[in-house]
């Protein structure tokens, strides 16, 4: 293998891959990215066995067809350190990759291809497309309220529910739920529920653009996401997703209507008062106003007014405000709507439209 590219996309393809390297692996070759270069292109593979990623990079100069897996992290660092000008890289029969860039040149040792993993490809049957920043709106606004909690293995993701003209993205941890429900740019012709793993979905977001569509590829156990100039694959987790219809309670609560920038600020600076034993802030709820404080053991107190539009029984009610916080700041309506049933029941979120409803369990007030 040889070829010449220039130090910048030679970069911007290694930082595409490199998180799906394998950090803990006992395979010295989960720790390589693949380099396959053939007429004008180089392909970068990286896998942890888990997910995968693959970047295309086109307009390169090949002088040899070829490939050779070389240490992620090595690669990256020298890489990172070159002077910004043309690269020659080339492979040697021993596996020596020789990389030239100015007067700087590094010798390292690589890996042949046919040790390194075969990353799986999907046939398109059963796949949808919609644009790069609709999913990553929606990811941003749903994958927050991913569990943690290792024990509940399949809340450890994000569930795609497709419908023939439907999609719904889902995420919940058994104290928040998460939902955007999009009408598909064109008919699926199939429905299937999946879901993608959080390290998945983490990955999707930070490759995902501003422009230009996405296809999503489903299979029995794995997903694909296409990009222009890159795919991801990733596994399922198996299971059965619990049935989260039935905790989205229909509309005719009452109802607070504000604007989501001075709710959100004030939350935050009440959040500034709590502390890892004391994790609430109180909403005291009447016509005209929400009045959002926060009062602490050694005496610490802070009280905010936020004008409202609300017409039912007054109310006093208790939230985590990081709860309240991670929805807001996700989404772009200026209004939102806050749903109550009573101090103890849960709240609904719901933005201007109807497509995104967030619940939230309320908490003890101190």
């Amino acid at each position: 293998m040889e070829a010449k590219l220039t130090r910048e996309l030679l970069q911007k393809g290694i930082q595409t891959v490199q998180n799906a390297v394998s950090q803990k692996s006992g395979l010295p070759i989960l720790s390589n990215i693949l380099f396959e270069a053939s007429k004008d292109k180089i392909k970068l593979v990286a896998t942890d066995l888990e997910i995968g990623v693959i970047c295309k990079m086109s307009g390169i100069d090949i002088q040899e067809d070829g490939s050779i897996s070389v240490p992620a992290k090595k690669m990256s660092d020298i890489v990172k350190e070159l002077p910004n000008s043309e690269i020659h890289l080339s492979a040697r029969k021993n596996n020596q990759v020789v990389i030239k860039c100015e007067k700087s040149i590094f010798k390292i040792m690589g890996l042949p291809k046919d040790e390194f993993p075969k990353v799986p490809e999907l046939s398109d049957k059963d796949s949808i497309t919609i644009p790069q920043k609709q999913l990553k709106t929606i990811l941003n606004s749903t994958a927050f309220a991913i569990s943690k909690d290792e024990t509940r293995y399949v809340l450890n993701g994000v569930l795609f529910a497709v419908g023939e003209k439907r999609l719904k993205v889902v995420a919940t941890d058994g104290r928040r739920l998460a939902m955007v429900e999009k009408d598909l740019p064109k008919q699926a012709g199939f429905s299937r529920k999946a879901i993608v793993p959080a390290k998945a979905v983490a990955e999707i977001m930070r490759i995902l653009k501003e422009d230009g569509d996405v296809k999503i590829l489903f299979s029995e156990n794995q997903a694909a996401f296409e990009l222009d100039d890159s795919t991801l694959i990733t596994r399922l987790i198996e299971g059965e997703y619990p049935n989260y219809e039935q905790v989205i309670p229909k509309q005719g609560q009452d109802k607070m209507k504000l604007r989501k920038d001075d709710f959100y600020a004030a939350v935050k600076r009440a959040s500034l008062l709590t502390t890892p034993d004391s994790q609430s802030i109180k909403l005291d709820i009447s016509r005209n106003k929400v009045v959002i404080s926060k009062a602490s053991q050694d005496g610490s107190e802070s009280r905010e007014d936020v004008d409202c539009e609300y017409a039912g029984e007054e109310l006093t009610i208790g939230f985590n405000p990081g709860y309240l916080m991670d929805p807001l700041k996700n989404i772009s309506e200026e209004e939102i709507v806050f749903e109550f049933a009573g101090q103890d029941k849960r709240g609904v979120l719901r933005a201007e439209g109807g497509d995104y409803i967030y619940i939230v369990l309320p908490v003890r007030m101190d």
